[in-house]
């Protein structure tokens, strides 16, 4: 590997002051006892069903995400600087969102390309001129950060769409708490068990104007969604309704769910599913996953999608690169939180750096996802560069280039013992009255020897997050 900051370790030296509680716990624990363990959460996890699906996986659609029972431990100071940084970018986020559907303020003082926008795939003109419920976008942000070999927390991606993850956080500290209750003992663990009850306050708050008691729903794709079980999971867990497109129709410019007692009137709809699928009399009309005459409702003011059809603009790993200068633009504040410094290949000067250093870097699609779609240099094979180096010349504009950076390594269990992995973090900021956040988030792992990618989807896996109280 290269040099990482290993999150545990200070260097090869001792254990840094915020694991010594754990590291101390560690040393007594027999290795048989920690198989164990480790074999109850994998068994339980299967019982439970906290699956996902893998598209095309000639193996099985359905498998278990690996859990690591080592946690991912930040200290109370670390965390407070964090949460500052992200209510700072998903307040940004959700201003620019605003103001290129409606002002184009940002635009008009040329800061953003207007092609960057109006040329984006995500970009729905539909969206143009129309008010939501408290000019609130993305409800739930997951924004993923990283900590490089310098020890500095980067932004790595934010996903403003249809973030997920946030089951498994939940469900990982379930299982500590289970497994190991004498460490919850032993440390001042930040709960997280909150957030259900967070994001349905947050839901009920954005509900259309004059909706005192607002009836919210969970609307899913259906059962053969990668994300079912979060679904699933999230409606149980706010005591909410779980609806797929066809149980919910339009009528008298409202939206109504089908139930055993007549028609019941839907006033928030956290879905989790893309625009293109969500009304085919507006989108695509081959789609059977949407409620027809959706958007209608939705663009007089009568229903609150969570979120906002048009978010995905924001996204973009094209738009990305602007969002430091959203910060300063929108807010007249420095950015917390520093962005990976980025090549867009759309820009000639920037193509010619990217493809003379196309070894050394990571290459991605704009509107890539779960870790496909992209180029590591480093780790690639010269077939795979020249493949990445032909797609760069087809199709510049759909790409951007990052350095590789050494994320940070947390000592996890793979088969020789404890070795270090790396990791990331992505937590969810919730927006609707304030901005709110549960003490944490998901850490991700890459359980290969040196793989930087960390996606389930790519054989990552999952460790809990613990934020020390002061």
């Amino acid at each position: 590997m290269r040099d990482f900051y290993n999150e545990m370790m200070d260097g090869a030296g001792p254990v840094r002051d915020h694991y010594r509680e754990f590291d101390s716990w560690l040393q007594q624990q027999p290795r048989e006892r920690i198989e164990r363990k480790r074999a109850e959460a994998d068994l339980t996890f299967r019982r439970v069903g906290i699956t996902f699906a893998v598209y095309g996986d000639g193996a099985g659609t359905e498998r278990l995400i690996p859990f690591d029972t080592i946690p991912r431990i930040i200290p109370a100071h670390e965390w407070t600087a964090l949460q500052a940084g992200l209510a700072q970018r998903v307040k940004a986020l959700n201003m620019f969102v605003h103001d290129i559907y409606h002002e184009q303020n940002i635009i008009n003082a040329g800061i953003i390309p207007a092609r960057q926008i109006y040329q984006n795939a995500q970009y729905r003109p539909e969206m143009q001129g129309i008010a939501v419920a408290s000019d609130i976008y993305a409800h739930i942000a997951g924004v993923d950060i990283v900590r490089a070999g310098a020890g500095e927390f980067y932004v790595l991606e934010d996903n403003l769409r249809v973030p997920s993850g946030v089951s498994y956080m939940l469900e990982d500290r379930k299982m500590m708490m289970r497994l190991f209750p004498e460490l919850f003992a032993r440390h001042r663990v930040a709960p997280v068990e909150h957030y259900p009850d967070m994001l349905l306050e947050n839901l009920r708050s954005v509900a259309p104007t004059g909706v005192l008691d607002p009836t919210i729903v969970v609307m899913t794709p259906g059962m053969y969604n990668s994300a079912y079980f979060e679904h699933a999971f999230l409606a149980q867990q706010m005591g909410v309704e779980l609806v797929e497109g066809k149980d919910l129709y339009v009528n008298d410019n409202a939206v109504w769910m089908r139930t055993i007692r007549g028609p019941q009137r839907v006033d928030v709809i956290y879905r989790r599913l893309d625009d293109d699928f969500l009304d085919p009399l507006a989108f695509r009309s081959d789609s059977s996953l949407g409620v027809p005459g959706l958007l209608s409702v939705y663009r007089a003011g009568r229903v609150t999608l969570a979120n906002a059809i048009g978010t995905g603009v924001a996204d973009d790993k094209s738009i990305y690169p602007y969002v430091p200068d959203m910060i300063r633009f929108y807010l007249s504040e420095e950015p917390l939180l520093n962005n990976v410094p980025t090549w867009q290949c759309r820009k000639p000067d920037e193509l010619s750096y990217v493809l003379a250093n196309l070894g050394q870097l990571v290459v991605k699609e704009v509107h890539g996802a779960g870790g496909y779609g992209m180029l590591i240099g480093p780790a690639s094979t010269q077939a795979q560069i020249e493949d990445f180096r032909r797609r760069l010349v087809a199709r510049p504009d759909g790409y951007i280039a990052q350095p590789t950076l050494a994320l940070s390594a947390c000592p996890t269990y793979v088969d020789s013992g404890i070795a270090p992995r790396h990791i990331d973090l992505r937590p969810f900021v919730l927006s609707g009255k304030t901005i709110s956040m549960v003490p944490g988030g998901l850490t991700r792992v890459a359980l290969q020897e040196g793989s930087l990618v960390v996606n389930s989807s790519q054989g990552g896996g999952t460790k809990d997050t613990w934020i020390l109280e002061a």
